[in-house]
């Protein structure tokens, strides 16, 4: 059930006034989440809250040597899908392998709430066209044991798992609810339509909703080609439903948009921000696609905060693309008649057919059938001719390649055809080969872009899409990313330790109002990571078939977590889960100085 303090706060048992803990983490290199300087020390844990933070003198149940491993706060990843995999999944994987403590999900403006019974399918598909999760895991996965928004928050409580998650009310089912198929077909609301969903909105938020979400990109669509409700919605119709946080007090607006200068983003945004004193966050990309580019967005961000404003941009950590599989949704020869001959077959008979040398010349000599549909078209030629964009992945790919490791100058290099170069880089593994496709936040060839924008105080670390784009990406591993690469390995230059756990921690859990956490003193929620940092790395990734139904992931795993600690649990020991699941559904913001008041 969600977490009251009256009902989660525990006072300390009269052994433990004694100097008895539950658990005690001892010297370890301390990295507060506040980004000051690390320092060794011990961390005393009481029930579900850090009791000592330096040094602790006395015993405990249970304790963790944390000696030449660093300590941090548990990571707090506000940008995620989990809405179907929440209501049957308690181990919230891939994220909670990533050291992830707390989710946020019900981003873009895509989820299962409200949902009128006779709109379930719809919402699957729906969901799983913008976030190519498999409908068909969703469909069998999800009991449907709710309507109302504050109905489907009680199903989530009802599963205790590994992390805690926290939710937004998304536009696309809230328009589809109050307006029928004239929501779903992104038609004009009535004044009616807009006080209808303000009020489905309220209602969520004053149950334990985090925030409202919404998506403005074309780029998201059902599965059956439609745009998502509330697309080309009206600053009218935003602002009259963002208001409905305004009445609550609290809510954080997040949104996807493709930017069109005409819509004025940056002009609603603000004005959205200064009534109601809450953050509006954005999406923002590096993008070919986006008429405005990212300094330019950044210019507006800037501008709109210096106004008074409180406007947020959601940056992503490396480039946003498609990491490609034969059988992951999309590879260079998805459109290719003979590929198409086979796309339905069982895995085994297919590797068969591409192991023969007959059958991969009649493939590499054929033409590509034309795209599914014209709208993706660009999005198409990059994925099936884009090789100086595609990079063939190995066990230490870096995600930061450079122009002369694309397949296209490889296959140069070597005297070969392109397309088979990465035919073969496919076929590595027996089959299972990857090619990385970077196609946002990669124009540069580079990501130094993004250090800068690590460093500025108008960013949240975001987009790590945790749970969806099954078949194309797994940025879920975007915190130890961070913490690996941005903070140790990236030699054009890296950034420091703290400031990547402050980023990950303090940072992204304040923009929701998730201030019990994040930061490791006396009094916090005890979620934290214990971390061998020189032995912390990637696994090359993979593609599992472990969904219901026997739907497919990509998962990439992490080696050097030593223990993740959730409300004073351990719920992994050197990156395998345990029994415990403290974690629960988080209902609203969460105030630390009520947890201390009450010791």
């Amino acid at each position: 059930m969600a977490r009251s303090w009256a009902q989660t706060w525990r006072r300390p048992k009269e052994e433990e006034r004694d100097g008895m803990y539950d658990l005690i983490i001892r010297g370890g290199t301390i990295y507060d989440g506040l980004g000051g300087a690390p320092f060794i020390g011990d961390i005393a844990i009481t029930g579900d809250t850090i009791a000592a933070v330096g040094t602790v003198s006395g015993g405990a149940r249970e304790e963790i040597d944390a000696s030449g491993h660093i300590i941090t706060p548990g990571f707090v990843d506000i940008h995620t899908h989990y809405d179907g995999q929440a209501t049957w999944d308690d181990v919230m994987a891939p994220s909670s392998w990533h050291g992830v403590t707390t989710v946020v999900m019900g981003n873009c403006g895509v989820g299962f709430a409200p949902a009128a019974p006779d709109k379930h399918q719809w919402l699957i598909g729906l969901m799983e066209g913008v976030e190519d999760i498999p409908g068909t895991a969703l469909a069998e996965g999800m009991s449907w044991d709710w309507e109302t928004f504050p109905e489907y928050l009680d199903s989530l409580e009802r599963l205790p798992r590994t992390i805690d998650i926290g939710t937004h009310v998304p536009h696309g089912a809230v328009r589809a609810y109050v307006m029928g198929e004239r929501g779903a077909r992104n038609e004009e609301p009535t004044d009616a339509d807009i006080a209808a969903m303000s009020a489905i909105v309220e209602d969520g938020l004053r149950a334990g909703a985090l925030g409202f979400s919404s998506s403005r990109t074309v780029l998201h669509k059902s599965i059956d080609g439609e745009l998502v409700p509330g697309t080309t919605a009206t600053a009218r119709e935003l602002i009259g439903i963002g208001r409905a946080m305004g009445n609550v007090g609290y809510g954080v607006f997040e949104m996807a948009s493709d930017l069109v200068p005409e819509w004025n983003e940056f002009d609603w945004m603000t004005a959205l921000s200064k009534e109601t004193g809450l953050p509006v966050t954005f999406a923002m990309l590096q993008s070919p696609m986006k008429q405005m580019t990212w300094t330019e967005q950044m210019a507006a961000c800037e501008e709109a905060n210096r106004t008074g404003g409180n406007v947020v941009a959601q940056i992503s950590l490396r480039g946003t693309g498609v990491v490609m599989n034969w059988r992951g949704t999309v590879h260079p020869f998805v459109q290719r008649p003979s590929w198409r001959a086979i796309a339905d077959l069982p895995w085994e008979e297919q590797l068969a057919r591409l192991k023969d040398p007959a059958f991969k010349a009649q493939l590499l000599a054929e033409d590509n059938l034309p795209p599914p549909s014209m709208d993706t078209a660009a999005l198409f030629m990059i994925v099936t001719a884009g090789f100086a964009m595609q990079f063939a992945m190995h066990d230490d790919f870096t995600y930061e390649p450079t122009r002369d490791e694309s397949i296209a100058l490889m296959a140069d290099a070597a005297g070969r055809d392109p397309a088979e170069y990465a035919y073969d880089a496919l076929m590595a593994g027996d089959g299972n080969g990857f090619i990385y496709l970077p196609i946002l936040n990669y124009q540069d060839g580079n990501l130094e872009f993004i250090k800068g924008l690590l460093e500025r105080d108008d960013t949240v670390v975001s987009l790590s899409d945790g749970g969806a784009h099954c078949g194309t990406i797994c940025d879920a591993a975007a915190p130890t990313f961070l913490l690996s690469y941005w903070a140790r390995d990236r030699k054009a230059g890296t950034i420091p330790v703290e400031l990547a756990v402050k980023r990950q921690c303090h940072d992204t859990a304040r923009l929701y109002g998730l201030n019990d956490r994040g930061v490791l003193k006396p009094g916090y929620l005890a979620d934290l990571n214990v971390i061998d940092f020189p032995r912390l790395r990637l696994s090359h990734p993979w593609l599992a078939f472990d969904l219901p139904a026997g739907g497919k992931r990509l998962l990439q795993s992490a080696q050097g977590y030593v223990a993740t600690i959730k409300s004073g649990e351990v719920t992994f020991r050197n990156g395998e889960v345990t029994a415990a699941r403290p974690g629960i559904l988080i209902r609203g913001p969460q105030n630390v100085e009520q947890r201390i008041a009450a010791e």
